[in-house]
């Protein structure tokens, strides 16, 4: 058994230590925020926390979570999570909202060590992540707004 810790509760899985994270918390944890969007680590649809830092859980095996801290947009309760999600609301950023808990994610692990990014700053850190409705605009907004709070 692979132990770990999702959202400030221990858990753990009998599943494959290559069994993909993302297939662990969706399927057995049944936390449905996170999202597959492409299955090689180029979309940002399944990004989480690991430790802190935003990572690709379709990419990363169940065998790397031994041990660790996991969250993902379920339990992201941190103050710039928050601000975050209000944003997303303010600015009206989903469209059709299947990207947005990778994108919050990202934007959440940047604030979490760039307080007040420049706008360059969130270009380059969510280039990464994703958004086949093209809100990136709405996007980059709502990170300015939540950096403001």
């Amino acid at each position: 058994m692979i132990k770990f810790e999702l959202n400030g509760q221990s858990v753990g899985s009998d599943s494959a230590p290559d069994t993909p994270l993302l297939w662990v918390i969706r399927d057995e944890l049944n936390c449905k925020g996170t999202k597959f969007g492409c299955g090689i680590a180029q979309c940002g649809a399944c990004t989480v926390h690991f430790d802190g830092v935003a990572v690709r859980s379709c990419s990363t095996p169940l065998g790397a979570a031994s041990g660790k801290a996991i969250t993902t947009i379920e339990g992201l309760n941190t103050p710039q999570g928050k601000a975050l999600k209000a944003a997303w609301v303010a600015e009206q950023v989903p469209q059709c909202g299947y990207c947005q808990s990778g994108q919050i994610m990202q934007a959440a692990s940047l604030l979490a060590n760039n307080a007040k990014p420049s706008d360059e700053e969130i270009n380059t850190a969510m280039n990464g992540n994703l958004c086949r409705c093209m809100a990136y605009k709405r996007i980059h907004n709502a990170i300015k707004v939540a950096a403001e709070v």
